[in-house]
C-alpha cells in the first residue's frame, strides 16, 4: 500500500495541471465568497441573515474544480493507457483505488482549508461594511463560535467529500468528459429538480437526498431547526453519495478489463 501511495502521489504531482487546478479552486473559492460577502447587506426587517454562510459561498463554486481535479486523476490514465501499467504495477485493483483515495484526500484537504479560512477571514473583513456589525447584533465572525467552527471544518470535510465522489465515478466511468457531466449533473440536477416540485412533501424528500444540498446545511448556523436535516446528517447524506460512488468503482474495476 505505502508503494502504490507513493507512485499515485508521483503521478498526480506530475500530472499536468493538478497543481493549477488547486490553486484556482483556493482562489475561486475566496473569490467568490468576498464577492457574495461585498454584495450581502444588512436590512432591520425579515429573518437575520447568515452571514456564515455568505462568507462561505465559494464553496458552492469552488467544488466544480476539485471535481475536475478528481476526475483527471483517474481519467487521465485511461485516455492515455497509462491504467494497463499501473495495472501491471499494482495488481490488486482496490488498492490502487484506494491509495488514488489517499493521495487525493492528502492534495484537497489542506487546499480546502486554506480556501475555507482565506474565505471566513474575507468575510470577517468585508461583511462589517455590509452593516453586518455587533451594533445590528452581528459579531464578527470566529472560529471561537461553535457553529462557525463546525460550518467551516464541515465545508472542508464536504469539498474532500466531492473529491472523493469525483473519483469513485470516474473510475467507473473512465471518461473524463463523461465523469465531469455526471457529477455536475449529481450536484445541481437535485435543486433544479425541486425548484419545479408543487409538492412541499417532495421538495423536502428531495432536500435531504441531494448530494449538494444537503452536504451543504453543514454552513447552516441560523435557523438550523427550520432545516429539512440537521447539518450533520446532510453532510452524512454526501458521505454516502461519495462512498457509493467509490464502491460501484472499485467493484467495476474489478470485474471489467482495463
Amino acid at each position: 500500500m505505502t508503494l502504490a501511495v507513493h507512485a499515485e502521489l508521483t503521478k498526480l504531482r506530475t500530472l499536468a495541471g493538478s497543481l493549477w487546478l488547486l490553486l484556482a479552486a483556493v482562489a475561486l473559492t475566496v473569490a467568490a465568497g468576498a464577492a457574495a460577502d461585498s454584495s450581502a447587506a444588512y436590512t432591520a426587517f425579515g429573518a437575520p441573515q447568515d452571514t456564515t454562510e455568505i462568507s462561505l459561498a465559494g464553496v458552492y463554486v469552488g467544488q466544480a474544480l476539485i471535481a475536475a481535479l478528481a476526475v483527471l486523476a483517474v481519467g487521465s490514465e485511461y485516455s492515455t493507457g497509462m491504467i494497463q501499467s499501473t495495472l501491471v504495477a499494482v495488481p490488486r485493483r482496490c488498492t490502487m483505488l484506494a491509495a488514488k483515495a489517499v493521495v487525493l484526500v492528502g492534495a484537497v484537504l489542506p487546499a480546502a482549508t486554506v480556501g475555507v479560512l482565506c474565505s471566513l477571514l474575507a468575510g470577517r473583513l468585508i461583511l462589517p461594511r455590509g452593516g453586518f456589525t455587533p451594533a445590528h447584533g452581528y459579531a464578527p465572525l470566529s472560529l471561537a463560535d461553535g457553529s462557525t467552527l463546525r460550518a467551516v471544518a464541515g465545508s472542508v470535510i464536504y469539498l474532500v467529500l466531492i473529491a472523493l465522489l469525483s473519483l469513485g465515478v470516474a473510475t467507473a466511468v473512465r471518461d473524463s468528459a463523461t465523469a465531469i457531466g455526471i457529477v455536475l449533473g449529481l450536484l445541481f440536477m437535485f435543486p433544479v429538480v425541486a425548484a419545479t416540485v408543487t409538492e412541499t412533501d417532495w421538495q423536502r424528500r428531495l432536500h435531504e437526498i441531494a448530494p449538494m444540498t444537503a452536504g451543504l446545511y453543514i454552513q447552516a448556523t441560523v435557523g438550523v431547526d427550520n432545516l429539512p436535516i440537521t447539518p450533520w446528517q446532510g453532510l452524512g447524506v454526501l458521505a454516502a453519495w461519495a462512498a457509493g460512488g467509490l464502491a460501484v468503482g472499485g467493484l467495476t474495476l474489478r470485474l471489467r478489463d482495463a
